[in-house]
């Protein structure tokens, strides 16, 4: 009989990559977790992962038991979130799945808003992946730029802009905005391929059948203008201003000002799903108003 919890370490490990990341990620010890995946491959009869050098890799077999074994897990927590809100006939925890930079300048300003009788929520980094593959990993509430189909609902949230940042004595500086076609023949700090400032800018780009020239990528958001702000280049991110940077807007040929446009993105079977639509719609709100943005 296959347990959770060795589907858990499993998971764990094809994720973090390493026993000894996933060891701490789960509160264990590295030796524990390495003798449950052995017992968990024996009770199967098939290896999941290839050991070579202290380094584990997964097999084909594990490849493909993998995303089942997500999958599972995402019912398994569906189902102890519908037994409580049934019984307790309220959401009592609340996770938001989003990319890093939405986490921290809109996920967790609105969470700071939240009042006692709210879910007390946790929050699911989310970048590079699908929000359907998000709320597959656990969350209730996905943000990110696409809207799934059925069985999935969605709800826009807001469309923010995508800044160049600049020192303040940048000949741009006293600039109300810029042109995407100065943009690209200026040197860039950009964030990597998978977060969604860097995939507006290269498409944008595309658009206009222009490329850049000389590229810095950062790590995140933050790094990107502490670069901007020693001189390294403009930095292109949707992150709230830092180190004294000035924000300008980027006019993109036939299609406005470059931006992101937001939306979340729940489960319609989630058994709080009335209660998810009113959250997207309050987080919508609050974003909004923070920003002085529009949802659409």
């Amino acid at each position: 009989m296959v347990e959770l919890r060795h589907v858990r370490y499993f998971v764990a490990v094809a994720e973090h990559g390493t026993v000894s990341r996933a060891a701490e990620r789960l509160h264990v010890t590295q030796p524990g977790l390495s003798r449950q995946l052995r017992q968990f491959e024996l009770e199967l009869g098939v290896d999941l992962f290839e050991r070579s050098a202290g380094r584990l890799s997964l097999t084909s077999a594990g490849r493909a038991l993998v995303p089942l074994a997500r999958d599972l897990l995402g019912q398994v927590e569906s189902f102890r979130v519908a037994a409580t809100f049934h019984a307790e006939g309220r959401l009592e925890r609340l996770t938001v799945g989003a990319p890093t930079v939405t986490l921290t300048d809109v996920v967790a300003p609105f969470v700071a808003t939240l009042a006692e009788e709210d879910p007390t929520t946790d929050v699911l980094g989310a970048d590079g992946i699908s929000s359907v593959e998000v709320l597959a990993r656990g969350a209730d509430l996905a943000i990110g730029t696409a809207r799934p189909g059925p069985p999935y609902r969605s709800r826009p949230l807001a469309v923010l802009p995508v800044w160049a940042y600049v020192p303040p004595d940048h000949r741009w500086a006293s600039r109300s905005r810029i042109t995407l076609m100065e943009l690209a023949g200026e040197p860039l700090v950009a964030l990597p391929a998978a977060f969604t400032a860097r995939m507006a800018l290269e498409d944008a780009l595309t658009g206009a059948g222009a490329a850049w020239g000389i590229l810095v990528e950062a790590a995140n958001g933050t790094v990107a203008q502490a670069l901007a702000a020693a001189g390294r280049g403009v930095a292109v991110v949707s992150d709230d201003p830092r180190y004294g940077l000035v924000p300008l807007p980027v006019e993109v040929p036939g299609q406005g000002l470059l931006s992101i446009r937001l939306v979340s993105v729940w489960d319609s079977r989630h058994a709080a799903a009335p209660t998810l639509d009113e959250i997207a719609q309050r987080l919508s709100v609050f974003t909004c108003e923070r920003y002085g943005v529009s949802a659409a």
